[in-house]
């Protein structure tokens, strides 16, 4: 009886140890890199990439919420991104007289941004998640590029008369003398304030994982992984499949939302391209996912900051850059889902070592 107790006890602070070396690996990167620049060391290129850096480890935290711990291949995570980044872009424009405090102001766009992208979460789940594998991978590619198209054909501008929206052009919208356009369809938003930092961000990458680390060891974190690993039985036993499947979604597209409000404080002028909030950008980002282990939060953050500043840092080698990068690529999924390497890592892993020794003392 006293050794269930005390397993219990150590496989409870062995996983809040792994969370701890978690938030101290992404805080110690954070000071680390403040010391470079702040000394000098960082040049203005890789300065600019700061920001960026935070909104693809967020990115990549939160698909893998659907694509690791819910088992769900999902498509569409930029669309999600768009919505958070043009609600708030949206919501920012508005209220800069009616807020002139920026820091309120900002807050309340990053709330306004997760918001927009949870209910898509919600509106696109509800018909969506009854798919499942390709279908599933298929229909959220389309929800990604319909909100991209549809974005592109709105014009919204705002007067004294209050705000006005057209799906032609602008003239269509019939501003008064000196009124304000703010969507310009496929030009999108300009004149948004740049209000995302590298501080703002890394704290955001630290509420994501707050939240998706005490999900995924919650109890509807558990329930989500069974409904993963078994669906039927999952169900035999009375858990809501399209309530906990809902969940994961809602709270990832919440997530990609929030990631979308720092980029687009991040630019002066916010459009919906293909490069931005297209296939290309949800390929890119699964891709961080996987090479940094599907259902391994850690993984994701570490691959999305390697694969992000790669290209930047090979600018010297500019004939054989992308060749250097595709066979970074093709090691690392060799290193990760080689059966052969995963057993060698699972024998020789620190992690094995510190957990045998403290085995050790505890018999002694």
């Amino acid at each position: 009886m006293d050794k269930s107790i005390n397993s219990k006890k150590f496989h409870l602070n062995k996983t809040t140890r792994s969370n701890l070396i978690t938030y101290g690996m992404v805080i110690a990167a954070y000071i680390i890199v403040q010391i470079l620049v702040n000394g000098g060391h960082v040049t203005s290129l890789m300065k600019g990439l700061l920001v960026p850096l935070c909104i693809y480890s967020i990115m990549a935290v939160s698909l893998n919420l659907t694509v690791g711990i819910l088992g769900e291949l999902s498509l569409g995570h930029a669309g999600f991104m768009c919505v958070g980044a043009f609600s708030s872009s949206l919501f920012s424009l508005l209220m800069l007289e009616t807020i002139p405090n920026a820091g309120i102001r900002f807050f309340l766009a990053i709330l306004v941004g997760a918001a927009s992208a949870a209910v898509a979460g919600i509106i696109v789940g509800i018909p969506v998640l009854r798919l499942r594998g390709d279908y599933l991978a298929i229909v959220t590619l389309a929800f990604g590029e319909i909100i991209k198209n549809v974005v592109n054909v709105i014009y919204l501008g705002k007067d004294s008369r209050g705000l006005h929206i057209s799906l032609k052009n602008a003239t269509e919208l019939n501003l008064e003398e000196g009124g304000q356009i703010i969507i310009n369809g496929a030009m999108g938003i300009t004149g948004t304030p740049k209000n995302a930092t590298f501080t703002i961000g890394v704290i955001l990458i630290l509420i994501t994982l707050f939240i998706v680390l005490n999900l995924i060891n919650s109890r509807s974190g558990r329930a989500i992984m069974s409904v993963r690993d078994n669906r039927i039985a999952a169900e035999s036993i009375g858990i809501n499949i399209t309530k906990y499947k809902l969940m994961a979604f809602a709270i990832s597209a919440s997530l990609a939302g929030v990631a979308g409000v720092l980029y687009s404080h991040n630019l002066s002028s916010l459009t919906a391209t293909q490069k931005n909030f297209g296939y290309n950008q949800s390929i890119m980002i699964l891709v961080f996912v996987v090479l940094g282990g599907i259902g391994n939060i850690r993984g994701s953050i570490i691959s999305a900051v390697i694969l992000t500043l790669l290209p930047e840092l090979l600018r010297g080698f500019n004939t054989y850059r992308m060749l250097i990068y595709a066979i970074v690529l093709i090691v690392m999924m060799i290193f990760n889902w080689a059966p052969a390497l995963i057993d060698f890592r699972k024998r020789h892993s620190l992690k094995r070592y510190f957990s045998k020794n403290t085995e050790e003392k505890e018999a002694s």
